[in-house]
């Protein structure tokens, strides 16, 4: 969105712009009356369609800058490119009607009117070319700054206003030359120049009207010095090198005003935290930003399947797409097949059918995503619709001493194991629970953290038959906040 700073910045060159066009029109037309001249008539006509145009300027920056509101979701930045539109019509209009009368005064040469040639055309003319540069220039510069379609239409307008009085002031010279040495053939000189304007204004207008036209038309915006197909591959480069980008599968850029918007979707491993999704849509922003400065930038996500993926990955995959929850996924290989073990949590209220209809379409669609597997098992456990409220065997802490004790001697078999402490029992349903933190090596791999749990796990079991279930929560040493 535009400060403050930069819609008073366009205001004020579009005012400006304004201002200089009716001082030099006035003057052209009135010079061009005096004289009798075409180049200058066709300059006057010229310069009054720039005071026309710097009208619709001021009236479209005005606009361009206000706000997106329900109505106009996307900003109301067109209004600058049809303005440029409007400018671009009228200019090849003007430019038209030059032709015509200058054909006609070259096929009516012997009918022409004299052209009285004073001091006052060329020094009208000089002072046009002086304005018509420095607002030319003034106008360029805060176009590029504010990347304003209807300021860059203005600047291209005053332009071929400054070529376009140099080819006159020269017909006027040769004009003045044919009269001072009596070469009447030398008059066609006024009339070729407004040809020259005419195919200036031309060749100014088909530029204008080519960018104007693709703004409107949701154009692929290009990079400054770059085309649209070379801005299009930067930016597909740019979100190809962001890691956990797989592909860019749709890419869509247009601008309105001078803003941008972009809406791109991007392919990316569909294990993914939703964490480091967010991320990587975070630097796909930032570099479409780079290329298209201050870019309103929307980012689709498509999970996708990747070689890298391991069995336990698509398995895990297929659960988390029906948004069902699994746990101790085990995966052997023998008779040249793969055989899948899981637990399956699903609500403890559930009829036994409705809970086999979802194993089965679970089964079903783990088969399809990897055709190798041969057997799956599902055990399902059932989780709990309602928080438990445990209760502590306050009525038996001799019980609770023995099992932490026993715990305790159970794991100083296991020389990795550091320390044992924040034990809990607790009576779920007549079920008892032990808890417990376990300090470990801070470098020990997962790998073996895991076989350590499991076999002290095991081993207290056999220990403690009474105990259902333990937790064991391991920790590295240098966490250990005891």
């Amino acid at each position: 969105m535009s400060s403050a700073a930069d819609h008073s910045s366009k205001r004020t060159a579009a005012l400006f712009s304004l201002l200089a066009a009716a001082v030099v029109t006035m003057l052209k037309l009135l010079t061009g009356i005096l004289t009798g001249s075409l180049g200058i008539l066709s300059e006057s006509a010229h310069s009054g369609i720039d005071l026309i145009a710097s009208g619709l300027t001021l009236y479209s920056v005005q606009v361009s800058d206000r706000p997106a509101d329900e109505d106009h979701p996307y900003g109301h930045g067109k209004i600058e490119s049809l303005s440029a539109f409007v400018e671009t019509g009228l200019m090849l209009a003007s430019s038209f009607w030059i032709i015509f009368e200058a054909a006609e005064r070259l096929v009516r040469r012997g009918h022409q009117l004299e052209i009285p040639l004073t001091i006052w055309p060329f020094a009208v003319l000089i002072l046009s070319i002086v304005v018509d540069y420095n607002r030319a220039r003034s106008l360029r510069k805060v176009a590029a700054e504010h990347n304003s379609d209807a300021l860059a239409a203005d600047a291209a307008h005053f332009s071929t206003d400054l070529w376009a009085s140099g080819a006159v002031l020269f017909g006027l010279c040769i004009t003045k030359l044919g009269e001072l040495l009596h070469r009447p053939a030398l008059e066609v000189a006024d009339p070729l120049a407004a040809l020259v304007v005419a195919g200036i204004i031309l060749r100014v207008s088909w530029s204008l009207a080519r960018r104007t036209v693709d703004t409107l038309l949701d154009a692929t915006p290009a990079e400054q010095g770059k085309t649209a197909a070379q801005t299009r591959r930067k930016l597909i480069h740019e979100l190809g090198e962001i890691p956990g980008v797989l592909s860019v599968d749709r890419l869509r850029t247009r601008r309105s005003g001078p803003g941008y918007f972009a809406d791109l979707t991007l392919a990316m491993p569909r294990n993914l935290t939703f964490q480091r999704a967010e991320q990587i849509t975070f630097e796909a922003k930032e570099a479409i930003q780079r290329v298209l400065p201050d870019a309103d930038v929307v980012v689709h996500s498509v999970p996708t399947a990747t070689l890298a993926e391991s069995v336990h990955d698509r398995v895990r995959a297929v659960a988390s797409r029906a948004n069902l929850s699994i746990h101790d996924v085990a995966i052997q290989q023998y008779d040249n097949a793969l055989h899948l073990e899981l637990h399956l949590e699903l609500d403890e209220k559930l009829p036994l059918r409705e809970a086999h209809e979802i194993v089965t379409r679970l089964e079903a669609d783990i088969r399809a995503e990897v055709p190798s597997i041969a057997s799956i098992l599902t055990h399902i456990e059932s989780e709990p619709a309602t928080i438990e409220q445990p209760e502590q065997m306050e009525r038996d802490r001799a019980q609770a001493r023995h099992l932490s004790h026993t715990l305790r001697n159970v794991a100083s078999q296991f020389p990795q194991i550091l320390d044992i402490h924040d034990i809990q029992v607790a009576n779920h349903h007549d079920r008892i629970q032990v808890n417990c933190h376990c300090t470990l090596p801070d470098e020990l791999p997962m790998a073996e953290v895991h076989q350590v749990i499991t076999s002290l796990e095991n081993a207290y079991k056999l220990a403690a038959p009474d105990v259902s279930r333990l937790l064991i929560h391991p920790e590295p040493a240098t966490d250990n906040r005891r």
